[in-house]
């Protein structure tokens, strides 16, 4: 899967030839062999051939050079497409020059490998056309009254009754109506937070399922962003919510602070204990090895971001939950809160002096490369820069994530999960702060969406590589918290606009994932679902691309 083959015909004579390769998504990287093609044998007129297999997934630019000599003969960029059949001629153009052409010739075409995602997507959105043309026609009433007879008869019976009045009640007529106080409603609630949070739980089961093996549904080896890098901010965003709209309901229901502080203890230590435990790819070996226990994992830093964030409000929070008097009560969502905000300001500039001042052995200040075959190789041993240097130096190589380079996860950048998490505790803020004022929650959400939109173009550049601060989830980079926290607001302010304010949409079918919300932590407890209970395999490749779509839709719906 997401290979071709290629193979490399060499009508030259003697020494032989060096293929190498770099891939598209490798930013400056060092080129990387792939086979040795013999020279041609000129009695028997045969040329020297050599078989690769090939990525798909990226363009790649190949690299053909002499074995002695290191002389570059020619060099090739291309994007193979998958289960293609290539050959790539190497000769002279004439006897009398030296000239050495490369000619690309496909033998066999490849398949369209996107086929089967665009198919489950149309079918997912017919199955929605069908389901709101439904519900359009249920609102016509000639419709609703003979699909209703046809379901049940008694529907008949029932109309009519309501229709006209029944005898069996007319006795009820002069009764006093139930006082409205005694209504046992509760609170609305926002639907589009629901909604939001379970769209987040769909693409992290669909992502942690394998996502039909496509690329994008993977996360980026190091700067970039792809789908399966949304997850992860998007979970933290469901935590902020729920500490905002839970904190301070406590609070006015008359529970203590130290009794809201040992809940938030328990929820933290049950979330790193269960990161520790669970979601660590030893136990498919045996037996948990301790000597190898990986230990800053996905739910281990929710779990610390969460003592950090729910420690901070509650030490700061009002238990009355008065309003702000100052002389902006357009800001009370702002104004009242600069002690937290001075707290997340000292974390990022601790942050930003740790990746830029300190000195790594062997690196350069304020790295922040892949190391390995980056940069052309000169950094081999600088991953994260200052952040795998503290990895290294506090944790120790065997209790860090191995595979792939996402093995950065240093507690020094704890601090970008906490400004994240600190964000959207903020969202849910403002739903509070401007309850039944839908025009001052969306104006809110523009303005946020906004800036963080705009700090991460500065920080960027607008570019994947070449901008101050680049976007890479493996480090939690202050753009990425920026870039996510502008793709949130803006994806929360729509939900919103057409859940809660013009009703629209129900939120369904995003809104069952949540109906019980202690389903999520098991789903991000699934993170690092083991291969070791794949019941697949990978021996197909051939057939796994539709199997694989297929299966990863239909967990997303059993889950």
């Amino acid at each position: 899967m997401d290979q071709a083959l290629l193979l490399v015909s060499n009508e030259l004579p003697a020494p032989g030839l060096n293929l190498a390769a770099r891939s598209g998504s490798c930013h400056q990287c060092l080129y990387q062999f792939l086979a040795f093609v013999p020279p041609s044998n000129e009695s028997l007129r045969k040329p020297g051939t050599a078989s690769v297999m090939v990525d798909t997934q990226h363009p790649l630019t190949l690299l053909l050079n002499s074995s002695v000599g290191d002389r570059d003969l020619c060099k090739i960029q291309y994007h193979f497409g998958e289960f293609g059949n290539y050959s790539l001629v190497v000769k002279t153009l004439s006897t009398s020059t030296q000239t050495v052409s490369c000619d690309l010739i496909i033998n066999e075409g490849p398949i369209n490998s996107y086929l089967p995602i665009l198919f489950a997507f149309l079918v997912y959105m017919g199955i929605l056309a069908i389901l709101i043309a439904g519900r359009l026609l249920m609102k016509i009433d000639p419709v609703r009254n003979w699909v209703y007879k046809k379901l049940n008869p008694r529907a008949t019976d029932r109309m009519i009754n309501s229709e006209l009045g029944s005898p069996n009640t007319a006795d009820s007529i002069n009764c006093d109506p139930v006082p409205q106080s005694w209504s046992t409603g509760s609170r609305q609630r926002l639907r589009s937070l629901d909604t939001f949070r379970g769209l987040s739980l769909v693409i992290m089961v669909f992502v942690n399922y394998g996502g039909g093996k496509y690329w994008f549904f993977k996360h980026e080896s190091w700067n970039g962003l792809t789908v399966a890098d949304l997850v992860f901010p998007w979970f933290v965003f469901i935590m902020g919510t729920s500490i905002a709209l839970a904190l301070g309901s406590m609070l006015r229901w008359g529970s203590s602070k130290w009794k809201v502080l040992r809940k938030i203890l328990w929820r933290s230590f049950v979330l790193i204990l269960l990161g520790i435990i669970v979601v660590n790819p030893n136990y498919c070996l045996g037996p948990l090895s301790w000597d190898n226990l990986r230990i800053p994992g996905v739910l281990q830093r929710l779990g610390f971001t969460y003592l950090v964030v729910a420690t901070l409000e509650l030490v700061f929070t009002r238990a009355d939950g008065g309003t702000w008097e100052g002389r902006f009560p357009a800001l009370q969502d702002i104004f009242p809160y600069w002690p937290q905000w001075i707290f997340i300001l000292v974390l990022e500039t601790i942050w930003l002096c740790l990746t830029f001042l300190l000195p790594v052995p062997d690196c350069p200040r304020g790295y922040l490369g892949p190391g390995g075959i980056g940069d052309f190789g000169k950094y081999p041993n600088c991953t994260g820069g200052a952040a795998g240097y503290i990895d290294r130096l506090l944790l120790g190589e065997k209790h860090m994530y191995q595979h792939p380079s996402s093995g950065v996860s240093s507690f020094c950048y704890i601090n970008g999960h906490s400004y994240f998490f600190y964000i959207f505790y903020k969202a849910g803020k403002i739903t509070l702060f401007y309850k039944d004022q839908p025009k001052q929650i969306m104006s809110r959400f523009i303005i946020w969406g906004t800036v963080m939109g705009i700090i991460s173009a500065i920080l960027t550049k607008c570019s994947k590589e070449e901008g101050f601060i680049p976007i890479n989830k493996n480090l939690w980079s202050i753009s990425y918290v920026t870039t996510m926290s502008c793709f949130a607001f803006i994806l929360l302010l729509l939900i919103y606009y057409l859940v809660d304010v013009k009703k629209w949409w129900s939120g369904a079918p995003f809104l069952y994932p949540v109906e019980d919300a202690r389903q999520s932590i098991p789903c991000r407890a699934s993170d690092s679902k083991p291969h070791c209970n794949n019941p697949l395999g990978h021996n197909i490749i051939h057939t796994l691309q539709k199997k694989d779509i297929l299966e990863n839709l239909i967990e997303v719906v059993d889950v």
